[in-house]
């Protein structure tokens, strides 16, 4: 028998499947599971278990941000600009958001 816990988290949690590794996206703050507002400025931490990450990854996505389209028109022709798989599995569910990695180079 699942727990009630397993079936219905109290915060949110992604399995992810990047680049064939597996890992793990969450937020430990459980408004993301209930009120839209909430979704405007976030924190997510992503793990992947292997050796050479010793914490979680600290993420800040912002919603409602437009950095992303200052300069639009050169991003998407430029072949060389390219996101970390990680923030394209981000924006599958936020599309647009601007994801700061708060100081660690991006990976995956």
């Amino acid at each position: 028998q699942v727990c009630p816990g397993l079936r219905t988290p109290q915060v949110p949690v992604w399995l992810c499947s990047l680049s064939g590794r597996h890992s793990v996206l969450f937020s430990t703050n459980s408004l993301l599971l209930s009120n839209w507002k909430a979704e405007r400025v976030f924190c997510l931490y992503f793990y992947t278990g292997q050796q050479e990450q010793r914490k979680a990854t600290h993420l800040t996505i912002d919603t409602h941000s437009h950095h992303w389209e200052e300069d639009q028109s050169k991003a998407t022709s430029s072949p060389e600009k390219k996101h970390p798989a990680l923030e394209m599995a981000v924006r599958t569910k936020w599309a647009g958001a601007t994801i700061n990695w708060n100081g660690t180079d991006p990976f995956f």
